[in-house]
């Protein structure tokens, strides 16, 4: 099983010429759709509602299609900081949404078949040659996400660090979990936009990069064999962001509770303090192999927290739980030094202890058989601030 990581905290670590006198930073991307308020269908109302939303420009934005919103938080150095944000900004939308006869839903798939063809965003002609070149592929693009931004971390760094969260996605997917529904049936899987997005030839699990020119020659041929049209579409799971310097994890499912959003980034930065340390200390990394990995990925989004996943290093079968529980152990020394060590592990008892997102939506399922209830559960559960 997996071992808790040990050593020392220190927030003063300097790596590849990092001088990290501060704590690292975190920023979070949320991604929600917009459902009629009477109906829980999804609506193409993105460009009314936030014409309506307070907020700035850069804080608030479009995403691939007009049933969605994002939002972007500044960049944020403690949980507390974060929690206000987000809270602040879902808000805003939320109330724009009303206005407009909608309401938010911080759901990873729309649940239901949409009405008619896809509603792509209008003023991006890019979305335009993405619906050309990959077809039905875009239909994935409807499916919301949680991005997490760890900084400030220049590339060399980036590209080192990865290597060593990569063999925790899986269960980062697992904590998340909250898409069982896709297209008005139960996929059989807890994450099913962990397994759609996939599909995408630029996304799934990173490689693991033996240096910067490595990575750099991996994007070069993800443009060059034409599955990316942009830099923009390097859609791995984990990966330097392209506009900010930071880490970029992008594999969990969006999830309506601010305090899952927040555990999400709290071990995500604690991830990569780990990391950095352990760099730092010229500590061997042990060895993820690539085949254990897309397996236990494939687990993680198939059983989501309530039942096994694999150990991403020995490929052993575990309950699902365990793995969280180990790696709040192996970042917990990070997370004690940065005062998130008490709110992350209620957080994750909760979870434990009352059902991932995907297990609430099949509870409020099972109650009549009617998917409007799960659509009723997830507003509400967004709307909660």
């Amino acid at each position: 099983m997996i071992e808790p990581g040990k050593g020392t905290a220190s927030n003063t670590l300097r790596i590849f010429g990092r001088a990290g006198a501060a704590p690292l930073t975190v920023g979070v991307e949320e991604e929600f759709l917009l459902v009629d308020a009477r109906t829980f269908k999804v609506v193409p109302a993105a460009p009314l509602v936030l014409a309506t939303a307070a907020g700035e420009p850069h804080q608030l934005h479009a995403e691939g299609t007009r049933y969605q919103v994002e939002i972007a938080t500044p960049v944020a150095d403690s949980a507390a900081t974060l929690r206000e944000e987000l809270g602040a900004l879902r808000r805003s939308l939320a109330k724009a949404a009303r206005m407009h006869g909608c309401r938010l839903l911080a759901s990873p798939s729309p649940v239901v078949a949409l009405d008619g063809p896809l509603h792509l965003t209008d003023d991006e002609p890019r979305q335009r040659e993405q619906h050309r070149r990959f077809g039905s592929l875009t239909d994935s693009l409807v499916g919301c996400g949680r991005h997490i931004h760890i900084g400030t971390l220049d590339v060399d760094s980036a590209v080192a660090v990865a290597n060593r969260v990569r063999p925790w996605l899986p269960t980062l997917i697992a904590l998340a979990a909250n898409s069982p529904f896709w297209q008005g049936r139960d996929t059989g899987h807890a994450s099913w936009r962990a397994m759609a997005w996939s599909a995408w030839p630029s996304a799934g699990l990173p490689p693991h990069f033996t240096s910067t020119a490595h990575y750099r020659r991996s994007v070069q041929t993800l443009l060059g064999s034409g599955a990316a049209l942009d830099t923009k579409m390097v859609y791995w799971d984990l990966r330097p962001s392209g506009n900010w310097p930071t880490l970029e994890i992008r594999a969990p499912d969006m999830s309506p509770d601010i305090e899952t959003a927040v555990l999400q980034a709290e071990l995500s930065r604690a991830l990569v303090a780990t990391a950095l340390r352990e760099i730092s200390a010229r500590q061997p990394a042990p060895e993820a192999r690539d085949d254990v990995l897309r397996l236990a990925r494939w687990r993680a989004a198939h059983d989501g927290l309530e039942g096994f996943g694999l150990d991403p290093y020995t490929g052993t079968e575990l309950p699902a739980a365990d793995l969280a529980e180990a790696l709040l152990g192996h970042v917990a020394t990070e997370l004690a030094a940065v005062g998130d060590l008490d709110h992350a592990a209620t957080t994750l008892a909760s979870l434990l202890r009352n059902g991932s997102g995907a297990h609430r939506q099949r509870a409020a399922f099972a109650r009549r058989g009617d998917l409007t209830d799960v659509l009723r559960h997830l507003a509400d559960a967004t709307e909660a601030f």
